[in-house]
């Protein structure tokens, strides 16, 4: 009996893609290494999936072995007896649901990842991207990451200094091919109040000023709403969800290559970060621009998004548009921010 097509589109939040040649889920890392290490041997293509969240996928599909990662085992050390501890370590499979993971931490007052709620995706995807939101990113808590290296043939774990963490990347992005994520540990402190709020929309949102806590609690749910009002967290009914979230960079520019105007908040060596959502706009591109296939979220311009029919080439048409668009006006070449599969922009 022939084994079944497995369709990416049916795999990735974007909901585009071809079908793959092989699929394997993987529900232990031997199971991962094993899969990876054999099409290694034999030269045939390899695609990690974790929750697809972050992938624009060719219509073609992928001409070899998909190995969804589904380890979703979470330990905790040290002490955890609530917050009146000082912190536990907390290590998550990489097929474990990243939402799970923060919806767990506020439940049990683990703190440092509350306003990194509602991201879609696995844990293992996390440390690749540096993935942040809200004023926080993944690399404050990260204590190691657990790998098996495609290139050496086997595990090795790096700490946190040994990542290359900067602005959505590290050393696992870098050189995507080489590392396969099998587990992150986090150090999380305890306690009832949340890490300082640092982002200013956020702290409005929960009534409080920059810099001060608020119960985790009140932090997820606020970041869920807000990112809810940007159509950022999956609903398979709302159309402005079936994206691959913020499709583009912010870009990192000296300080006088950004726009007149622009935002503008201080990185490293004299260089700024800026908005694409506000680039993007000032091209002219709004909530909504393009379809009927593929268009602009209808609630936040930095989302390309599936209107229910769209193909991959109907994504990347409107990403070159957007992108083209953005260069001729400002001089500024935005970056894709998911990994595009047998594609290109």
């Amino acid at each position: 009996m022939p084994e079944p097509v497995h369709h990416l589109r049916d795999h990735t939040t974007l909901r585009v893609g071809g079908p793959a040649a092989r699929w394997v889920r993987a529900t232990t890392e031997d199971e991962a290494v094993a899969t990876v290490s054999a099409a290694d041997d034999r030269g045939e293509p390899v695609l990690v999936l974790g929750g697809g969240s972050n992938l624009l996928v060719a219509d073609e599909g992928f001409a070899g072995v998909v190995v969804e990662l589904a380890m979703d085992e979470v330990t905790v050390e040290g002490d955890d007896d609530g917050p009146a501890c000082g912190g536990v370590s907390v290590t998550a499979g990489a097929g474990t649901g990243w939402d799970d993971l923060v919806a767990l931490a506020c439940e049990r007052g683990w703190v440092g990842i509350e306003a990194l709620s509602g991201i879609p995706g696995t844990v293992g995807a996390t440390p690749v991207q540096n993935v942040g939101a809200y004023g926080q990113e993944v690399a404050q808590t990260i204590a190691r990451v657990r790998t098996w290296d495609r290139v050496e043939r086997r595990v090795r774990s790096f700490a946190a200094a040994d990542c290359g963490f900067g602005y959505r990347s590290s050393r696992f992005k870098a050189d995507p091919a080489r590392h396969l994520v099998l587990a992150v540990t986090f150090q999380l402190r305890t306690g009832e109040l949340s890490a300082p709020v640092g982002y200013a929309e956020l702290a409005r949102t929960l009534g409080v000023e920059s810099g001060q806590r608020a119960p985790l609690a009140d932090v997820r749910a606020a970041v869920l709403g807000l990112r809810a009002g940007k159509g950022m967290v999956l609903d398979p009914d709302d159309h402005d969800t079936w994206s691959a979230g913020s499709f583009f960079t912010n870009p990192i520019l000296p300080t006088d290559r950004v726009p007149e105007g622009a935002p503008a908040w201080p990185v490293a060596d004299g260089l700024v970060k800026t908005s694409a959502a506000w680039l993007i706009e000032r091209a002219g591109f709004t909530k909504g621009y393009g379809g009927p296939a593929a268009s602009l979220s209808t609630k936040h311009t930095l989302a390309l998004t599936n209107r229910g029919g769209a193909s991959a080439a109907d994504v990347l048409a409107l990403a070159r548009e957007v992108r083209d668009g953005v260069e001729a006006r400002f001089g500024i070449r935005l970056v894709n921010e998911p990994v595009l599969v047998g594609c290109e922009l």
